[in-house]
């Protein structure tokens, strides 16, 4: 949850006064153009954001301690070691996660599709296999909160149905909450709520549907553009 929640870099302002409310057990697409602030938002969420204002993640401030092994993150690129095999990445990270569950690496490598290549250094992989074992790393534990940067990007489009697959997966048999940026709006169609940004400022936080009936549009992209234009932006 977040009230009137602002980052300022330097003499600047890099969101302004947000307010927003994620539901638990859901997966929010969080959409708008390079540079809108999306990045920004995650960081402080997750807690390695400076912020000001009123920003709660899991009932604790964001940036708790308490926070700790409950919430996983996905950066753009491939946060993981190229010289290790995948099942050594997720042990490493395994092995950090302060939340300690059995067996769960080798349930992760083979959800995801990974078996075949579990013991093949990482930076043998193709792009979409280290990204799934990028996710793989910050599914270790068991997160409540998933927070992942544009995960699909430069993806093929096979893969990218594979990985949301799996994301509404998590939502409804695990109950974990998502948070998925991206700058393509089609994807805002497998979400069951949309937070869309411009300029570090949210234009619109309603379900996909509510969008499309709210703008008037048949698609998410004209529903954007006639969002903007209503604010006379």
């Amino acid at each position: 949850t977040a009230t009137d929640l602002c980052v300022p870099r330097g003499s600047k302002e890099i969101l302004h006064g947000l307010d927003l409310n994620l539901e638990s057990g859901t997966i929010t697409g969080l959409l708008g153009p390079s540079g809108c602030g999306k990045t920004t938002l995650m960081r402080a969420i997750i807690g390695v954001q400076r912020y000001q204002n009123t920003l709660t993640v899991l009932g604790n401030p964001a940036g708790s301690r308490r926070n700790l092994g409950h919430i996983g993150y996905v950066t753009q690129q491939a946060s993981i070691y190229p010289n290790l095999s995948v099942k050594a990445n997720l042990d490493y990270f395994a092995a950090l996660n302060p939340v300690k569950i059995k067996d769960q690496v080798d349930a992760i490598i083979d959800v995801l599709g990974l078996a075949a290549v579990a013991h093949r250094p990482a930076a043998q992989l193709s792009g979409g296999q280290r990204g799934r074992v990028s996710l793989g790393c910050a599914l270790v534990g068991k997160p409540e909160l998933l927070v992942l940067d544009e995960p699909t990007v430069g993806l093929d489009p096979v893969t990218r149905d594979d990985i949301w697959t799996y994301l509404r997966q998590l939502s409804d048999t695990e109950g974990t909450t998502l948070l998925v940026s991206s700058h393509v709006m089609d994807e805002a169609l497998r979400c069951d709520a949309v937070l869309l940004m411009r300029e570090g400022a949210l234009l619109a936080h309603d379900t996909p549907a509510g969008l499309l009936r709210t703008a008037g549009t048949e698609t998410l992209d004209d529903a954007f553009l006639a969002l903007i234009k209503a604010q006379g932006k």
